[in-house]
């Protein structure tokens, strides 16, 4: 791999696919339903509706946030963005095929739509963790938009497969393939089933966690915590990851092309799939929390509330380390949100480069371990063993070790696809906030400085 050019070092930070009022926008629309979930019992007297006057803290007023969310950050990407008429969508709004030409092609994608949809429902089936828990409330939705879903289909693919440049997807090399015809390509498969299986896994997740922390975020009494410092943080911690969740679950749903937030590829490399999916459910628990790198053993249990235990009677030092917490948390919320509609796990949907990714290409594994130091204290424990806090340590340490090893994974994926990105490294390299100083320490250690060590070569120009 050749090392990036001076011309791509010295130019300016490179375009951002997606700008920063998207995910504002979003942010305002779930707050706006938060407040009207919160004040539900005013609102409904004021307006004469009917129904019990209590707060909106349901399983489906927590679906409804995220109609709150899209629907502002898809008006601010066709209207300020116009991301719909940007070639990377594929289509050409001008052009209309005739519907007995595309109508073949459209059938054949739709058969492998289908077969696609009943395919991972019957690994939804064969997981039983999927029918337990939380995961339950994500399985009902799930089977309660499955027939609208596949309904829907049809007109919508009748209608985009005669706009589209090139109609013959992967949706329509897996459906060749499923009726056993010939002409279709094994790879465009592959790249297929990659996004839809990042699709089901993580969307059943993200909806299977919106109800707990909408249901805590609507009922937080916020006043009452003023003189609080730990259970102050802690709710505002909770408010935070809710931002995240319902953004990120909104990501993993609107991808259409239209709006140019499709899964251009999903992450081909296996060793980006194990490092992601060891921090996701089920996996995680063979790994994290009591797992083989929990890093709790003799902690007082609190989990990410073992902070508050160390400093009770310290309430100054209280204050600054909720605050601290906060802040990281902030961070990480800031760094899905400001996705818009493209936030996923292990896809290239775009290059985002504002944002906190001005100052760090990783902003959310970068925060979310260092508010794992500093919220759990692994080094702190109880028990008095001197093993417990070598084993936290090292456990912690190791978890931190994945992310980054996740990080460089991602990075690979989106190095190979897309030049921006390209440029978008070379550029936090020498002008990154966070990034830069690590680049120029690598440096003076006499490390070699290159985008990674084993990525796939440039693409012939």
């Amino acid at each position: 791999m050749s090392e990036p050019r001076p011309d791509a070092v010295n130019a300016a930070r490179p375009p951002s696919d997606v700008s920063p009022w998207v995910g504002l926008a979003g942010l305002a629309g779930l707050f706006a339903w938060i407040l009207a979930c919160r004040h539900w019992p005013a609102i409904a007297d004021a307006l004469a509706l009917p129904g019990p006057r209590v707060r909106l803290d349901g399983p489906f007023a927590a679906l409804a946030a995220m109609v709150f969310s899209t629907l502002p950050m898809v008006a601010v990407t066709l209207l300020l963005d116009k991301a719909h008429l940007r070639p990377s969508t594929g289509i050409d709004w001008l052009r209309r095929r005739p519907a007995a030409e595309t109508a073949p092609v459209s059938m054949v994608k739709i058969a492998g739509l289908w077969t696609t949809w009943v395919g991972i429902a019957g690994l939804y089936a064969l997981g039983r963790w999927y029918w337990d828990g939380q995961y339950l409330f994500a399985m009902k939705v799930l089977g309660a938009f499955a027939i609208p879903l596949f309904v829907l289909a049809v007109p919508y693919v009748l209608w985009l497969d005669r706009r589209l440049v090139e109609p013959r997807d992967g949706a329509w090399h897996f459906g060749q393939m499923v009726l056993l015809r010939d002409g279709y390509d094994w790879e465009a498969v592959k790249k297929h089933w990659r996004g839809w299986i990042i699709k089901g896994f993580f969307g059943a997740f993200m909806i299977s966690i919106l109800p707990p922390g909408f249901a805590a975020v609507v009922n937080a009494d916020y006043a009452a915590m003023l003189h609080d410092p730990a259970a102050l943080g802690m709710a505002l911690i909770t408010l935070l990851f809710l931002v995240d969740v319902q953004i990120g679950t909104v990501g993993y749903i609107v991808t259409f092309r239209p709006l140019d937030t499709h899964i251009r590829s999903g992450n081909p490399l296996l060793a980006g799939w194990v490092a992601a999916l060891l921090c996701y459910p089920p996996f995680v628990y063979g790994f994290m929390g009591s797992g083989i790198l929990g890093y709790e053993t003799g902690t007082p249990g609190q989990g990410d509330a073992n902070w508050a235990f160390w400093m009770a009677g310290h309430p100054a030092l209280m204050w600054v380390w909720a605050a601290a917490l906060v802040a990281l948390t902030a961070i990480y919320a800031w760094a899905t949100f400001a996705f818009g509609l493209r936030f996923s796990n292990l896809t290239y949907r775009g290059v985002l480069t504002n944002g906190p990714y001005r100052f760090t290409r990783h902003p959310a594994y970068l925060s979310k371990n260092a508010f794992w130091w500093l919220s759990t204290l692994p080094f702190l424990v109880t028990s008095g063993l001197a093993t417990d806090v070598v084993r936290n340590t090292v456990c912690l340490a190791a978890v931190n070790a994945i992310y980054f090893w996740r990080a460089r994974t991602e990075e690979e994926h989106l190095w190979a696809e897309d030049p921006k990105y390209r440029a978008y490294h070379a550029w936090m390299s020498e002008h990154g906030l966070i990034t830069a100083p690590l680049v120029r320490l690598k440096r003076k250690l006499g490390l070699r400085v290159r985008g990674f060590d084993s990525v796939a070569p440039e693409p012939a120009e």
